[in-house]
């Protein structure tokens, strides 16, 4: 399955997030391609967007050779391969820590006048626009169910197999809408797959869920209100 760009996936992962709509569910955005996804998403099914910050934790010498992850909090998971790949104690902990960093100053720009939304009690939907290893997913389904969400939902339009049967654990449901044999890397899914930076990000946070109705719209109520006034005349 192809999908245009992320708007393309974002659109499809809605309709089969549908049954949703009407429950208010946070949307949680994994950054950075996420959460432009996200943000459609959470118009779509009339929820609220956020996002839920975990980073990669690369390989000695190879930091896009994923090894584990880690969320704001510390915690940290680690593959079965990351002793392998050279990853001790000590390294772990400084990758941790800078990888920590990294959360700490995109929270401070991300949401800098708001703490995080609280999904305690709600219907969480955590989107990314792929996975590959699913490491950075498994964090992310771990930071948000450390917080008490009613229903517990991992959304992505293309995942690998073996990461799509390791995040299945954290969540109460998976919605995964193309799971190919042939799986190499996620951008290759996406006819574009342009780089999403932190001015996006902010930009997309700063959106309300639905666009106001432009004055004089239909949809304006002052527009009918106006337009009654002026036949009363």
């Amino acid at each position: 399955m192809w999908f245009a760009d992320r708007d393309d996936a974002a659109d499809l992962l809605a309709r089969a997030l549908a049954p949703w709509r009407g429950q208010h569910p946070l949307v949680l955005a994994v950054p950075r391609g996420g959460v432009p996804m996200g943000r459609r998403i959470a118009a779509a099914l009339d929820g609220e967007l956020d996002v839920v910050l975990v980073r990669k934790l690369g390989a000695p010498g190879m930091p896009e050779f994923a090894i584990g992850a880690v969320d704001e909090s510390g915690w940290t998971w680690l593959a079965d391969h990351a002793r392998l790949a050279g990853a001790d104690d000590a390294y772990v902990a400084r990758e941790s820590a800078a990888q920590r960093e990294v959360m700490r100053r995109r929270r401070a720009r991300y949401t800098p006048v708001r703490p995080p939304i609280d999904p305690a009690g709600r219907v969480a939907i955590v989107v990314d626009d792929g996975l590959a290893t699913g490491a950075t997913m498994l964090a992310a389904l771990h930071a948000v169910r450390a917080r008490g969400p009613r229903w517990l939902i991992c959304a992505v339009p293309v995942a690998s197999r073996e990461a799509l049967a390791l995040v299945r654990p954290w969540c109460d449901e998976a919605v995964c809408l193309s799971v190919p044999d042939d799986f190499a890397a996620v951008g290759q899914y996406y006819r574009e797959f342009d780089q999403v930076d932190d001015d996006r990000v902010v930009a997309a946070l700063a959106m309300p869920a639905r666009p106001e109705p432009e004055p004089g719209s239909v949809s304006d109520p002052d527009a009918n209100s106006n337009s009654n006034s002026g036949s009363g005349a």
